[in-house]
């Protein structure tokens, strides 16, 4: 297959013009997607159609929104509420709150219900119900509030669903930019001391702002048509400036092997697409392909991660061999340019990874034969291990997103705290039945209807009480008590009966909502997808790493370590944010939980990323089985050829993951720890261990496949033959002549 070959051939007769098409991507991208910040939205944890969700849109339009949007706690330890001058002092913080969308305020003195004091009685507050959530809250439009509470000695705080997820966008934000001052800084150290030169090592980092202010500029087109998280802003920055270092890590490198070859420019730009440029895109669409199963998940969280993922993935290999290349013609010898390698001589660190490929039986090459000497040894211990890793993965327990995910220091943290420690029923979180009735509720058969309803919804075992909370016309809400927490077993097995229940006459239909059914909901919608997403994964990678290598021996290991490897990392992230280890250190707030929605994120991010080192390690084996026919050298070669670059490229993925990791929302600080420790799994234990291994143990039959899908594979595989490269390159030596 001529094409990458031709591409590169291509790229080198068309370097200005793709550069000139390139920066004019880039400013383009630069003043408009930018903006993308203004067209994201918060939450998108849950499926619009599932019954809880239904359950609360009923409630919104038939009895009118209840929930606290806004919550406004005002405390003063010297006075209790009763003090006419604390009651003067609440109606004044309600005249100055922001009017703009309030539907109502309900306080102490509207409703004169003991749930708006504290136990103490020296705090209460005000719950104020919007008209439209859809627009941000603006948080800082409270400060005046606050300043004025405060000259008459009182202490106010803002919080309540809208102003978490207002300061949660806010968190995002400000985590973004200390990662990437955290991580640009050392990221370009790191890359200077790999290759030797200031020139080279900026390559990568060019190619990784691209493919983020690109992913922006697709993120800003999807929200034109579809609701998009703001997390997924985290994704594209971790893995566009991530896998952007890698393919550049890998371009780089490569072609400079093919200039101290002696290859000329051309010849070297042709070569490099040839091998590296072919291994970025078969690398990138496998990813693409792990990150297209979260777009079957109704959840915008999961879709909009899919959405950001697949642009930056895309986007930064573009890049790779678009730009890049075309930056290397241009560049030629210059690419070497500012030669930090005297420095590094001087102290020791003074070779390059494609110069550790001249030595064919360097550190890397021994190491592979040490392997599979004892391979099934090697084998059967690094499953151990892995497994072992794993099993604080068979006690997890899944549960939802609250305002725990900030840490203590948060405004909106502390009142959604107060509100559980200091107020009555602060904790309690009902399960709720939403009926709809034949006749209106005042009439005797609506009241029959539901009386009926609550004798039978309050003999479920375990239920503590069942009454209407409020009701209009043909709907009433029942409010379902229960002992303890809302995510214990018995609280879900209580949402499960009270939907079974059968319905009494008079009641056309009932759904099940509340905090307790969204998560038995969120944990049911996302069971049954999942299989689909692990088989669409699985087939997908399958046919792709078939067309790359002609066996169909090497995708079904590749698919099965990945699995080991991904085991490994759940276990590791369910022993540090379930079970607490570690929170101290990581400074979060363990919940004894991990939200349902986190496993499938991590499992498509880390099981593409897993690929992208197993596709550029098999690359260079195959080559050189292909050169060769002995598959012991060639594991040991291709280990030799890559694992310096390999373990340099996961140093530089890690710490841009490492960098994200210092988020202070719980659950991007999770993704980015998962993906830490994946990587940390993947590119050593797996890579340096597990392949050889398997590879020594399986020997010729890793390159099997039966007799009609090797004609498949010489006809449409991925590859390319040393005669369509040896024609290429005498096409670019008459280039260079003329």
């Amino acid at each position: 297959m001529a094409m990458f070959s031709w591409w590169g051939d291509r790229v080198v007769r068309w370097r200005w013009g793709v550069l000139a098409v390139g920066l004019a991507f880039v400013v383009i991208a630069a003043l408009w997607g930018t903006s993308v910040f203004g067209s994201l939205v918060s939450g998108g944890f849950d499926n619009a159609k599932s019954e809880s969700a239904i359950a609360a849109n009923l409630v919104s339009t038939k009895l009118g929104r209840d929930t606290a949007d806004i919550v406004i706690l005002i405390r003063n330890p010297d006075v209790t509420v009763d003090n006419p001058a604390y009651r003067l002092a609440v109606a004044q913080v309600e005249a100055n709150a922001p009017q703009n969308d309030v539907r109502s305020i309900a306080s102490y003195r509207s409703t004169n219900s003991p749930a708006f004091v504290s136990e103490d009685r020296h705090a209460t507050y005000l719950a104020i119900t919007e008209t439209n959530t859809d627009a941000a809250v603006d948080i800082a439009a409270y400060d005046p509030l606050k300043a004025d509470a405060a000259r008459a000695g009182y202490t106010v705080q803002v919080g309540g669903q809208e102003a978490l997820n207002a300061e949660i966008t806010d968190q995002v934000k400000t985590d973004i930019a200390k990662a990437e001052s955290l991580s640009m800084p050392i990221l370009l150290i790191l890359l200077v001391f790999v290759f030797g030169s200031v020139v080279s090592a900026l390559l990568p980092l060019l190619i990784g702002g691209i493919a983020i202010i690109g992913a922006f500029t697709a993120l800003k087109v999807i929200s034109l048509a579809t609701d998009v998280s703001i997390f997924s802003i985290n994704i594209v920055t971790i893995m566009g400036l991530g896998l952007a270092i890698d393919y550049g890590l890998f371009m780089v490198s490569r072609f400079r092997e093919e200039v101290r070859s002696g290859e000329s420019v051309q010849s070297a730009v042709v070569r490099t697409m040839t091998t590296a440029g072919r291994t970025v895109a078969v690398s990138a669409v496998t990813i693409a392909v792990s990150l297209a199963g979260l777009l079957i998940f109704p959840q915008t969280f999961l879709r909009s991660m899919g959405f950001g993922g697949i642009a930056a993935v895309l986007i930064a290999a573009l890049g790779a061999i678009t730009v890049l290349p075309a930056l290397m013609a241009v560049l030629g010898h210059r690419v070497d340019a500012w030669s930090v390698r005297p420095l590094l001589r001087r102290i020791g660190l003074g070779r390059t990874p494609e110069a550790a490929l001249a030595h064919d039986q360097g550190f890397w090459y021994r190491w592979a034969n040490t392997v599979m000497r004892r391979p099934v040894a090697f084998m059967l211990a690094t499953v151990a291990i892995l497994l072992i890793l794993a099993t604080p993965f068979l006690h997890v327990s899944f549960g939802g997103v609250d305002a725990r995910v900030l840490p203590t220091s948060s405004e909106s943290r502390q009142v959604s705290d107060a509100m559980i420690r200091e107020f009555p029923g602060g904790a309690a979180q009902p399960i709720r039945a939403v009926l709809t009735l034949d006749q209106p509720i005042t009439s005797a058969a609506g009241q029959t209807a539901v009386s009926s309803y609550l004798s039978e919804a309050r003999g479920i075992p375990g239920v503590g009480g069942a009454a209407i909370s409020r009701a209009r016309g043909q709907t009433a809400a029942v409010d379902v008590a229960y002992q303890g927490q809302a995510l214990d077993p018995g609280a879900k097995a209580i949402v499960h009966q009270v939907r079974a229940l059968p319905q009494p006459a008079g009641i056309s239909d009932v759904h099940v909502g509340g905090y307790t059914a969204e998560v038995v909901d969120r944990l049911a919608d996302l069971g049954s997808r999942l299989p689909w997403m692990a088989l669409i994964v699985a087939l997908a990678t399958f046919v792709l790493l078939f067309l790359a290598f002609g066996s169909v021996v090497v995708p079904m290991k590749a698919i099965a370590m990945n699995i080991l490897s991904m085991a490994a990392t759940f276990g590791v992230v369910t022993w540090i944010f379930q079970d607490g280890h570690l929170a101290s250190l990581l400074n979060f707030t363990p919940t004894g939980t991990i939200d349902a929605t986190q496993p499938i994120l991590v499992f498509a991010v880390v099981f593409g990323l897993s690929m992208d080192y197993e596709v550029f390690l098999l690359s260079r084996i195959r080559e050189q089985y292909d050169r060769t026919g002995d598959n012991r050298f060639a594991v040991a070669s291709g280990l030799q050829r890559t694992g310096r670059i390999i373990t340099s490229a996961a140093l530089l993925l890690m710490v841009v993951i490492g960098a994200f990791s210092t988020s202070s929302v719980t659950f991007i600080k999770l993704i980015g720890v998962a993906m830490f420790f994946g990587i940390l799994i993947d590119a050593t234990i797996v890579r340096s261990v597990l392949v050889p291994a398997t590879m020594r143990v399986l020997g010729d039959a890793n390159w099997w496949a039966p007799a009609p899908l090797r004609g498949f594979y010489r006809r449409y595989g991925l590859r390319e033959s040393e005669k369509e490269v040896a024609d290429r390159d005498l096409g670019l030596t008459a280039l260079g002549r003329r």
